[in-house]
């Protein structure tokens, strides 16, 4: 990984590492091994050892004890402490699902639009976001951002899956990427990350920050809402600063009980699931963090101590040791994922076959420096400076006749 710092560890080293829950982390893990095992033909590397140690994991029954989960990634596994180069913390925020009111069709106060996506957006290279465009005849062109959707650029194509009361409620659903949605009949609907259009994402909190709107420390989810409640007009240019749309696809067969799929495919697993890069991480990755967060307060007074499984991605989490935390569904889950803006010490667990530490030639050290030999005091000083003078006083040497000439 290109500006990239990588310091192996041990285990000894974490920080409360035998008191976290290890059970917990291994049932999550097996999820992400389901899909790790299925996967056929050519894989990265990482990915390569990581279908090994899932085969190891295969075999041991669920639920496994707390104990058994331990020694299973002590004995597969090395941690190994990443960062940005020349940095030693990573940056950690949280998402979450959100619950909302919705109905079928447009009535009343639902008139802010939930899209499937179009038919008419495509992939010129899969999985790159700049490739993501629409056809106008024979032209090319950037798909409609934000603002040209919200303008009802997407109307009347039969695109909508449900509409909301409140369109901040939409944006956050789309920073998300999930939703469970209430109808008026009392079913659920559920919605999840199908496809967007294109644009990178821009964070409103920076945008909010930069007008100074709010502080970096006062930045949080709640104040979000709260602000664009009051600041309707604000709250609509702001949001279309981010170009990015995403598009939806209906999963309400997923009982109420169980966690939204990630990018992986995953179901997630609450405070036990991350989100990452997934230009540099391979979906299953173990993760432990480190680091003092805001959860039951305001306050970044919670240690958290925790090894997480990474099964996510997000256009927002970009670099080597940079995760979202999912905290679940519901308001609650949503205000303590809002208040996470903290550093982290991230170590990555590698599989033992996948060590950099073996993969690297370490660089040699230098050769100690040799002693200097002591040298004897001279005796008679004085003396020496007597001959020393003598010899400077004698006439030099004249030259040999034969010197000059060829």
């Amino acid at each position: 990984m290109a500006g990239t710092e990588l310091e192996p560890a041990s285990f000894s080293k974490l920080d409360h590492w035998n008191a976290d829950d290890h059970a917990a982390s291994f049932a999550a893990f097996r999820k992400s091994c389901d899909a790790i095992l299925k996967r056929r033909g050519k894989i990265r590397p990482f990915a390569e050892d990581l279908q090994g140690v899932c085969r190891v994991a295969a075999a041991i029954p669920l639920p496994a004890d707390k104990e058994t989960a331990r020694k299973f990634f002590e004995e597969n596994f090395r941690p190994v402490r990443i960062s940005k180069l020349g940095e030693q913390e990573g940056f950690l925020t949280g998402y979450y699902e959100p619950i909302v009111e919705g109905s079928r069709t447009r009535h009343g106060e639902f008139i802010y639009p939930i899209y499937k996506t179009p038919p008419d957006l495509f992939s010129r290279v899969k999985q790159s976001v700049r490739s993501l465009r629409h056809r106008i005849g024979r032209k090319i062109a950037g798909y409609f951002d934000r603002g040209a959707i919200d303008d009802g650029a997407l109307e009347g194509r039969g695109l909508e899956i449900c509409w909301l009361k409140d369109p901040i409620e939409s944006f956050f659903i789309h920073v998300q990427g999930s939703a469970r949605v209430r109808l008026e009949d009392g079913k659920q609907l559920r919605l999840n990350f199908d496809a967007h259009n294109g644009y990178p994402y821009v964070s409103i909190g920076k945008i909010m920050i930069d007008r100074g709107i709010a502080t970096r420390d006062q930045m949080s989810m709640d104040l979000i809402r709260t602000y664009f409640a009051e600041s309707p007009e604000d709250a609509r240019e702001i949001m279309h600063q981010n170009r990015s749309y995403v598009f939806f696809r209906e999963i309400s067969e997923l009982p109420g009980h169980i966690e939204p799929p990630g990018a992986q495919g995953v179901n997630l697993t609450v405070l036990r699931s991350i989100a990452v890069d997934k230009n540099l991480h391979v979906y299953g990755t173990p993760f432990w963090i480190e680091a003092e967060l805001p959860i039951e307060s305001d306050k970044s007074e919670t240690k958290f101590r925790r090894l997480m499984i990474a099964q996510d991605t997000g256009g927002a989490i970009v670099g080597p040791a940079r995760a979202d935390l999912y905290f679940g569904a519901g308001l609650k889950a949503g205000s303590q994922a809002g208040r996470i803006k903290n550093s982290g010490l991230f170590y990555i667990l590698v599989p033992k076959s996948a060590d950099p530490s073996k993969r690297i030639d370490p660089v040699p050290l230098p050769q100690p420096r040799p002693e200097i030999a002591k040298v004897a005091p001279k005796e008679d000083t004085k003396e020496e400076e007597s001959k020393d003078e003598q010899k400077k006083s004698e006439p030099a040497p004249k030259e040999s006749a034969k010197a000059g000439k060829t």
